[in-house]
């Protein structure tokens, strides 16, 4: 028979990896509906005012992490969302190449290896993006409104196929979500710098 130690052991190892994984799937794909527990800063509160932002409680919850509310600047905000859109695109990426192992018609294995290179190019992006931030906003603004572009084609894709599968329309919503909070931040920095560019 197991000691008391050896159960709270295996307790304590389950319960700490039951929360970690409740932690990362939420810090990729934030539910828009909970409230926030950190306050959020003026920066962030005026980037989810932005006219490009679609859905403002997506985005006043996806940026209510303590290293965003703590973004002295433009630069730094820009820079964490960059580094959630290619950690969202990164966590769909895995959901489609999990998906496309699944039997299935020729024309959904078309249109789900469509979006996983579209998702690939969204990484890239993302971090590229990242990158621009500072001495080209412009680019950096058009890139990250392709990125948009290409999801659209996506979802087209899948639609045309008759591909249904929840997790990865849940994947493409998210990302219709922090592209225009990208586009948002990219055209705050080019306001910030109009002679620069």
């Amino acid at each position: 028979m197991a000691s008391t130690n050896q159960l709270c052991l295996v307790l304590v190892i389950f319960l700490s990896v039951f929360s970690l994984s409740s932690l990362l799937t939420s810090a990729i794909f934030p539910k828009a509906n909970v409230s926030l527990s950190i306050p959020s800063s003026q920066l962030v509160e005026n980037l989810c005012n932005g006219k490009a932002i679609q859905n403002r409680r997506f985005c006043l919850k996806a940026l209510s992490t303590p290293e965003v509310i703590v973004a002295m600047d433009t630069t730094q905000l820009g820079t964490l969302i960059m580094k959630l859109g290619a950690a969202n695109a990164k966590a769909t990426l895995n959901v489609y190449n999990e998906i496309i192992k699944k039997p299935g018609s020729p024309q959904a294995l078309k249109a789900l290896n469509c979006c996983v290179e579209v998702y690939k190019y969204a990484i890239l992006s993302f971090e590229i993006v990242s990158s621009k931030l500072v001495e080209d906003p412009q680019t950096a603004n058009y890139d990250v409104a392709v990125i948009g572009l290409e999801i659209a084609n996506c979802e087209k894709e899948l639609i045309n196929a008759k591909v249904q599968a929840p997790r990865l329309l849940a994947g493409n919503r998210f990302m219709k979500y922090y592209v225009p909070m990208g586009y948002e931040i990219t055209s705050s920095l080019e306001l910030e710098n109009p002679n620069e560019y």
